[in-house]
C-alpha cells in the first residue's frame, strides 16, 4: 500500500546576500526576487515522497524452517470426557449399589462389618476421584494423563479414604446431632479440598465440590446399607 506524503516548506539560501528563508512548496522550480536583496533566486524542486506500507507477515505457527518466533495464537482443543470413563463410572456405580443391597440382605440393615465398610470407602475413592477430575478440572490447563494422572488420583483417593477413617474414630456423641457438623464438616471439607488442589491442580471451590462428590456417594451407600449417612 502506497501513501503520498505532502512535502514540507522549502528552505532557500540566497546566493548573493546569504539570506535564509522558506517558501511554500507550490513555488518549487520557479524563479523570483530575493525578499532582501532583490536578486533572482531559483527555488529548488522538491519531489513528492512516497511511503510504502507493507502488508503484515502471515502468522507463524512454528519456528521450524522459518527461523522466526511463532506469532500465531495457540488454538485450544477442547477435550471432552472420555466415553470409557463415563461407561466405567456408570458400571461401577451400578455394581456398587448392587453389592450394597446384597450386603444389607446378608448382614442386615446397619450391621455390615467394619472391614467391609472400610473396603467400600477405599474402593469408591478412586472412581469418584477419577470422575470428579474429568468433571471439575480447569479446562484451560492441559489435563494429566497416563502414569502422572494415576499417581495423583491414587494420592487424592487415599486422602479421601483416610478422612472417612478419621471420621469413624470420632466419639459418637460428637457426631450424633446435625448441628455438630457445622463445626466438624469444615475441617474435613477443607482437608479434602486441599488434597484435590495439591494433586489435581483444582482451585479451591472445585476442590470442595470434588471432595463433596465422594462424600455424597459414600453417604448414599451408607444409607442404602442401613447406616446413618454420616
Amino acid at each position: 500500500m502506497i501513501f503520498r506524503v505532502a512535502p514540507m516548506p522549502i528552505q532557500v539560501v540566497c546566493s548573493s546576500c546569504k539570506a535564509r528563508f522558506s517558501v511554500s512548496d507550490q513555488y518549487a522550480g520557479r524563479t523570483g526576487p530575493c525578499p532582501k536583496c532583490k536578486q533572482p533566486i531559483t527555488i529548488p524542486a522538491t519531489p513528492v515522497k512516497k511511503v510504502t506500507i507493507h502488508e503484515p507477515d502471515a502468522p507463524v505457527t512454528s519456528s521450524t524452517g522459518t527461523g522466526r518466533m511463532p506469532t500465531a495464537p495457540i488454538r485450544r482443543v477442547e477435550k471432552p470426557i472420555s466415553q470409557s470413563v463415563v461407561i466405567a463410572s456408570v458400571a461401577g456405580a451400578l455394581a456398587t449399589v448392587l453389592a450394597t443391597g446384597l450386603s444389607r440382605l446378608a448382614w442386615g440393615p446397619g450391621h455390615l462389618p467394619i472391614w467391609l465398610l472400610a473396603t467400600g470407602a477405599v474402593g469408591l475413592s478412586l472412581p469418584c476421584v477419577r470422575l470428579g477430575y474429568e468433571l471439575m478440572r480447569e479446562k484451560e490447563l492441559e489435563p494429566y494423563r497416563g502414569r502422572s494422572l494415576l499417581v495423583r488420583l491414587t494420592i487424592c483417593a487415599a486422602v479421601y479414604a483416610i478422612l472417612w477413617g478419621v471420621k469413624s474414630l470420632l466419639p459418637p456423641d460428637m457426631t450424633a446431632e446435625m448441628w455438630q457438623w457445622v463445626y466438624i464438616a469444615p475441617l474435613f471439607f477443607g482437608a479434602g479440598a486441599l488434597a484435590a488442589l495439591a494433586t489435581l491442580d483444582l482451585d479451591w471451590s472445585a476442590g470442595v465440590a470434588h471432595y463433596s462428590l465422594y462424600v455424597i456417594v459414600t453417604a448414599l451407600l451408607r444409607w442404602l446399607a442401613g447406616f446413618p449417612p454420616v
